[in-house]
C-alpha cells in the first residue's frame, strides 16, 4: 500500500483539549458544492458533450478550477498536457495561463484534437494559444525542451504516469508544477482488496511523489483525484 489509510483503519482528526469535533455538513454535499463552484460557460459544456459521445472522460469541473488555479500561480506561460481529449482541461488550463502563454497538448487520436481546437475557439482563445501534437505522449515528450514549462498536466494512460513523472521532472523549471489526474481510481487505490495493475501503479507514483525529496506535494481531493508536486 501506498500509506493510504485502509477501510479498517480508524482515523481521529487532533483536536484542540476541551473542543469536540463539529461536523456541519455531509462531506458529498461539500464536494457536490465544491464541484459546482466554478461555473462551467457554453464552449466547456460543448466540449463535455463532445467527449461524452466519444466515450472520453474528462476532468470534473472542480478538478477545472483547481486546473486554473494552479496554472496562474505559478503564471503559466507555456504548459505541457498528456491527453487533450476534447478539450475540457485545455480550456481550463488556457484560462488560468497568462495572456500570451501556449498549451502544448498532446493525444494519439487527432480526431479528438480536432474537437479540442474548435473548443479552444469557441472559447475566444486565438489559434496561436494552443499547440497540438499527435503521438504517443512516451514519444512525443523526449522531444519537448528541458527545463522549458512551468506545468505539466498528465491525463494519459494511468500504467505511464511513473514514465510522465521522470519526463515532467526534466520539462520543468524549478518551481514548476505537475499535476496527475484520476489518482483515486474511482475509490480503488485505497481499497486494501486485490486490485489491478493500473491502480498498483498509482499507489507506487503516489508514493513516489510523497517521499520525493526533488517535489513538494499535494493530494488535492477534487475529481477522482489531483496529485500535484512543485519541482524544487
Amino acid at each position: 500500500m501506498c500509506g493510504f489509510p485502509t477501510p479498517t483503519d480508524t482515523v481521529t482528526p487532533r483536536q484542540p483539549r476541551g473542543q469536540e469535533r463539529v461536523i456541519t455538513a455531509n462531506r458529498q454535499t461539500s464536494w457536490a458544492f465544491s464541484d459546482a463552484y466554478v461555473a462551467e460557460d457554453e464552449a466547456l459544456r460543448w466540449a463535455r458533450d463532445r467527449a461524452g459521445e466519444a466515450g472520453l472522460r474528462s476532468v470534473s469541473p472542480g478538478t477545472g478550477a483547481a486546473l486554473r488555479l494552479l496554472a496562474a500561480s505559478v503564471d503559466a506561460k507555456a504548459v505541457a498536457e498528456i491527453g487533450t481529449g476534447c478539450g475540457v482541461s485545455g480550456i481550463h488550463l488556457l484560462h488560468g495561463m497568462r495572456p500570451d502563454g501556449v498549451l502544448t497538448t498532446v493525444d494519439q487520436e487527432p480526431e479528438h484534437q480536432q474537437s479540442a481546437r474548435q473548443a479552444f475557439r469557441e472559447a475566444g482563445f486565438a489559434g496561436n494559444r494552443a499547440r497540438f501534437i499527435p503521438g504517443p505522449a512516451l514519444d512525443v515528450l523526449p522531444r519537448l525542451a528541458d527545463s522549458g514549462y512551468d506545468l505539466v498536466f498528465c491525463d494519459g494512460d494511468r500504467q505511464e504516469y511513473q514514465d510522465y513523472l521522470a519526463e515532467s521532472l526534466r520539462l520543468l523549471r524549478p518551481g514548476g508544477l505537475v499535476a496527475f489526474e484520476g489518482v483515486f481510481a474511482n475509490g480503488r487505490t485505497v481499497d486494501s482488496g486485490p486490485q489491478p495493475t493500473e491502480v498498483l501503479r498509482l499507489r507506487e507514483l503516489v508514493r513516489t511523489v510523497r517521499e520525493s525529496q526533488e517535489l513538494v506535494s499535494s493530494l488535492l481531493p477534487v475529481g477522482d483525484g489531483l496529485l500535484c508536486a512543485v519541482k524544487r
